[in-house]
């Protein structure tokens, strides 16, 4: 269960925003989000619902106030067909003054429980709607906002993120601007470069620039190709950690992935190596360069450092000294 302010200590009107999705979906619709937010009267508190490491990860850092596990009972209830309301998930939900819910926009048996329980004030939203163009524009579009409405986002991140980092990074060897965040993982293997080609680019970075691997519970299987060169592998890092690590770094290298879009999001330049899915949909926002080849395979080493060094030749010295 989240650390959440108790309801009953709430007294300025509470907005909660409802997504379902992994981290790169979440950081796409954090311009729908933003916009949402924006519409709402001073004072308003805006809270999210969705997987409890994300609902975390977004206090402050996204603009809310609070987090909720989009796990909890009480959204479980709201699927019961044609059942009374559970009284958990009325006390709940009828605490909020606006709800705005990406999340089961089209069962009926969700939209009717939660419309009752707030006496009507709940709207509802597609997950990854369909159309043309990028995702980040598409949720916006679904919110009928102005079509000048910006759709790129940018994260607030704590001093303790950066501190935290700092840590980190000096107990590597590592200074800022000084390395490059190398992601080798995914969502699902389909999307993922050969690791023997993240080896292979990891190995032709010379100083200044060292590279540093960053692997998710997902990728721990990939360490001993990278620690049988020595090369500094960091996994277990929470959310607010790799964030601050990409903002300090002179760029990232990544799949079609969560932490790409989180490095981007975070402030990085960098390349993001696309294969299965389409990058004019689902491309990390920010300063990043896409390489796209089917199959996945045939994006070389040499492909990909040429655009590294491209993006930290327009970008990486700059974006350190602007912070």
């Amino acid at each position: 269960m989240l650390a959440t302010m108790a309801d009953s200590e709430s007294k300025a009107p509470r907005q909660l925003i409802i997504f379902p999705g992994a981290l790169g979906d979440l950081l796409c619709a954090a311009p729908a989000m933003r916009f949402l937010m924006a519409r709402q009267a001073p004072g308003v508190a805006a809270e999210l619902m969705a997987r409890a490491e994300l609902a975390r990860f977004a206090i402050g850092r996204m603009g809310f106030v609070h987090g909720h596990s989009i796990d909890r009972r009480e959204v479980g209830q709201l699927f019961a067909s044609g059942a009374k309301l559970a009284p958990e998930a009325s006390a709940f939900f009828s605490r909020f003054d606006d709800i705005r819910s990406f999340f089961a926009s089209n069962d009926p048996d969700f939209t009717a429980a939660l419309s009752a329980a707030t006496g009507g004030r709940a709207r509802f939203y597609p997950f990854r709607p369909a159309g043309v163009g990028h995702i980040a524009r598409l949720y916006l579009d679904a919110l009928g906002a102005p079509a000048d409405t910006p759709d790129a986002f940018r994260l607030e991140l704590y001093p303790e993120d950066l501190d935290a980092a700092a840590e980190r990074l000096a107990a590597a060897g590592l200074a800022p601007g000084g390395y490059v965040a190398i992601f080798p993982g995914s969502g699902g293997v389909e999307k993922n470069w050969p690791v023997e080609n993240f080896v292979a680019l990891a190995r032709q970075l010379a100083p200044p620039l060292r590279p540093l691997v960053i692997l998710g519970p997902a990728e721990n299987r990939l360490g001993p190709a990278f620690d049988a060169l020595g090369l500094t592998v960091l996994s277990g890092l929470d959310l607010a950690e790799i964030a601050a690590i990409a903002h300090q770094a002179a760029a990232f290298v990544g799949n079609d992935s969560g932490v790409s879009h989180l490095a981007a999001s975070a402030g990085a330049p960098g390349v993001a190596i696309f294969g299965p899915t389409d990058p004019a949909r689902w491309r990390p926002q920010g300063r990043v360069a896409i390489t796209h080849r089917m199959p996945l395979v045939m994006t070389t080493v040499v492909e990909v450092m040429d655009k590294l060094f491209d993006v930290i030749e327009r970008n990486g010295s700059k974006r350190l000294a602007d912070g």
